[in-house]
């Protein structure tokens, strides 16, 4: 019999090569691990931060010890905070040329394709490594238009400090939850786009998260404020190197988009299986205004992943597109919100997961229609595939509807893949795991079309390896 386990460990090391290399941990500061006050004030002071922020922080860090563990998703209690490192810094300040950030950091991002990318089809790009930022650049026919494109730092003390002041964490307050109020403690690093009135960004734009250090977390902030009339479509790609310890992601993203203006924001998260990602996203549309998430999680051990969108606006618009794989060793609990809070307000939530070798699978969604949002329509479709008899996936819709001229629909499919469908692709001379990666990427298909180029080359290429060896 062929032995596919011995092929999944020949794949895997493949498969992973440029996200698992680690590079030698040496940082020019880290703070102890655990959070204390001491080790919140500490990061304030490494960053020369306002004194406002200072005590944002302070405060954010009283409300986490305040706010238990969320007990309704995969458990958490396995995540000992007290031995999870909240800063790292590396050994660069932020560039703005390749050629000026040091070798290794340099070397990590150049074998992730972001040098590559930025040249060939981007119009900026911000790299992440560990707690800072080390590169940020945007092209300068964007930033003639009065783009800005830089970190979420350098904005904090410059020109737009009021905007950051404004608007930092207006959408998801530290009281949301125990890992938002974490966020607001020891949060560093991210990204600040502005979008004037009017200007459109035809290209992309990208900010990459790389976390290196075992044990440590990772917590950027990423604020994009998009105004009337504006378009912009960024993209979030991050990863890490696998670890025997638990790293933890808590980032978080706020969009604004304004009046008739539109957002695409597009994540492949291709975290390592030791990571507990506990991210939070959330965006607030104007009249007219679109937001569009595409979302592929693809790694970590637990997730917590509900991108929420706002629509306050009359007509406001907002799609979600996603797509989740569970493996072995992974409880991935994703899904997306939405509150329609204004007349003729429009959302569409699509969703396929995958789950194997016992990987556990869950979507939730939220629907809210508020009284005032007559003429409101929604619609949610998740599909659920199973490859094996140990896995799970599990659908958990929620609809809180208080207005009786809406219309509101939901449609949910769990299955398996047909051993008939599998016996005849094998006829046509396909290998068993084969043809169960082709009828997974048939799945997956809808999905994949709209990611940019390469995320999708990536997302399917991952589903095609992580199939080997995965029978029996």
């Amino acid at each position: 019999m062929k032995d596919f386990k011995q092929e999944k460990t020949r794949v895997d090391q493949a498969d992973r090569t440029i996200y698992d290399v680690k590079d030698r941990l040496d940082p020019a500061f880290l703070t102890d691990s655990g959070i204390t006050a001491e080790i919140v004030n500490q990061i304030s002071k490494e960053k020369n931060e306002p004194e406002w922020m200072r005590l944002f922080r302070l405060k954010s860090l009283n409300t986490y010890k305040e706010i238990p563990l969320p007990s309704w998703g995969p458990s958490l209690d396995e995540l000992n905070m007290d031995q999870i490192v909240t800063y790292v810094r590396p050994k660069s300040t932020m560039k703005a040329k390749w050629s000026d950030v040091p070798d290794d950091i340099k070397q990590t991002f150049e074998r992730l394709g972001i040098p590559k990318a930025e040249q060939k089809s981007l119009a900026g790009v911000g790299a992440q490594y560990d707690s800072e930022v080390v590169y940020h650049n945007v092209r300068a026919e964007v930033a003639s238009k009065g783009v800005v494109y830089t970190d979420i730092e350098s904005a904090l003390t410059g020109p737009y400090s009021e905007m950051i002041r404004k608007h930092f964490m207006k959408l998801v307050p530290p009281s949301d939850h125990k890992f938002a109020a974490l966020h607001g403690a020891v949060w560093s690093g991210g990204s600040f786009v502005y979008v004037p009135a009017g200007v459109t960004v035809d290209i992309p734009l990208q900010s990459y998260f790389r976390l290196n250090a075992p044990g440590a977390g990772q917590f950027e902030h990423t604020l994009i404020i998009v105004e009337e009339g504006a378009y912009l479509h960024f993209i979030e790609g991050c990863s890490a190197p696998r670890y025997y310890v638990a790293n933890l992601h808590a980032g978080c993203v706020e969009l604004y988009v304004g009046k008739n203006a539109r957002l695409r924001y597009s994540t492949i998260e291709n975290w390592s299986k030791n990571m507990y990602n506990l991210n939070t996203k959330r965006a607030s549309v104007e009249e007219g205004g679109t937001v569009e998430w595409i979302s592929g999680s693809f790694g970590s051990h637990i997730s917590y992943l509900y991108p929420m969108s706002i629509l306050k606006g009359k007509k406001a618009r907002m799609e979600f597109t996603g797509i989740t794989f569970a493996g072995e060793g992974q409880n991935l609990d994703t899904g997306a919100k939405v509150l329609h809070a204004a007349p003729d307000t429009t959302s569409h939530i699509s969703t396929k997961s995958i789950s194997r070798d016992g990987g556990n699978s869950t979507f939730r969604s939220l629907v809210t229609v508020t009284e005032n949002a007559k003429g409101s329509k929604s619609a949610v479709s998740c599909e659920s595939l199973m490859l094996d008899s140990i896995s799970r996936s599990d659908t958990i819709p929620v609809m809180d509807i208080s207005c009786n001229q809406a219309d509101i629909g939901h449609e949910a499919k769990i299955g398996r893949i047909s051993e008939s469908a599998i016996f005849y692709l094998m006829s046509r001379g396909l290998s068993e795991d084969d043809a169960r990666a082709l009828i997974v990427g048939g799945f997956a298909e809808p999905i994949a079309k709209e990611l940019p180029l390469e995320y999708a080359v990536e997302m399917n290429n991952l589903i095609h390896l992580e199939m080997k060896g995965s029978i029996g």
